[in-house]
């Protein structure tokens, strides 16, 4: 039975972002905000409210493995599968933004100062504020450097606009998030017990992987859109949005404790995948060959969880 219930939680969480990131964007045109900071922002962010919904119920909880495996999944998933399968299977993408002069820091910083705030092996409310204060700095980064393009299927999409049911989906997405992570929390406990797997394990690979599914989605579609400066920039912008606004809400609810010695391999994995994409994008390997090395990383987390089975 709490498989089922895992499956449908998952459903309505992954449905409920969806929600959130369709009227987020419509709202943000409707308001004339720039593309590149939909993007980078509402999108982003949209598709981590599964990350963030499923963390701040498990710290509340007091479940903090499976909120801190939430996060460092999620984070390698981005990386190691979606951007993997992205440029295993596209054509040689050509993004027009130069992501490695401009992005890469935020690649690499953020994991770098989580693996600095755990090394007490602790997340400490003042870690939290350290953290959104960091979702903070990347929105001032976002917004200094963004310039208004509207193009013309946008202003048809402002001249749809309706606010009654624009707020009525957002709230609803909200509603099947929120209400998604608590049933995927309880389940995927239960599940861990039923078969003896730590809570960790569970939340590094199951819901992990699950939340990462709008990122996915969102991924290949402006991909099939070609936009590729859209599917990287969603990628780098979530991974952002995890270590720093869903983490830190997290904290500030209950402090995290994580146990660097079950977890040392799992957060070097997310530490190696930070560094493989910083190669990636200064070496403009956005072809065959950066998805192959992506999905090294990915078939080293499987055989490690095979392994702890």
């Amino acid at each position: 039975m709490d498989i089922i219930i895992f499956i449908a939680a998952m459903a309505s969480l992954i449905y409920g972002a969806d929600f959130v990131i369709d009227e987020s964007e419509r709202i943000a045109l409707h308001f004339d905000i720039p593309h590149f900071v939909i993007g980078a922002t509402l999108v982003a962010f949209g598709t981590s409210l599964p990350e963030m919904a499923a963390s701040v119920i498990a710290s509340a909880q007091g479940k903090s493995e499976m909120a801190l495996a939430n996060v460092v999944g999620s984070n390698f998933m981005n990386i190691a599968l979606i951007l993997g399968i992205v440029f295993l299977f596209s054509r040689r993408l050509e993004p027009e933004r130069d992501l490695f002069a401009n992005d890469s820091a935020w690649v690499l910083i953020p994991p770098l100062l989580f693996g600095l705030m755990i090394f007490d092996g602790r997340i400490g409310r003042f870690d939290a504020l350290l953290l959104l204060s960091m979702m903070a700095a990347y929105l001032f980064f976002l917004f200094g450097g963004s310039k208004s393009v509207i193009e013309y299927d946008e202003v048809m999409q402002r001249a749809r606009f309706n606010w009654l049911k624009s707020v009525v989906l957002l709230l609803a997405g909200f509603a099947l998030t929120i209400g998604g992570a608590h049933f995927v929390v309880e389940s995927g406990s239960n599940i861990a017990r039923l078969f003896g797997v730590s809570e960790w394990m569970i939340g590094i690979v199951l819901i992990a992987f699950g939340t990462s599914l709008p990122e996915l989605v969102v991924s290949v579609a402006a991909i099939r859109k070609g936009n590729a400066d859209m599917s990287i920039g969603n990628i780098i912008g979530s991974n952002v949005a995890n270590l720093s606004m869903v983490l830190g809400s997290a904290a500030l609810v209950a402090p995290l404790h994580v146990n660097l010695v079950s977890s040392a391999f799992d957060l070097a994995l997310m530490g190696a995948a930070a560094l493989c994409l910083t190669l990636i994008l200064a070496n403009r390997l956005y072809h065959r060959a950066g998805g192959v090395l992506l999905l090294i990383l990915l078939g080293l987390l499987i055989q490690n969880s095979l392994a702890t089975l």
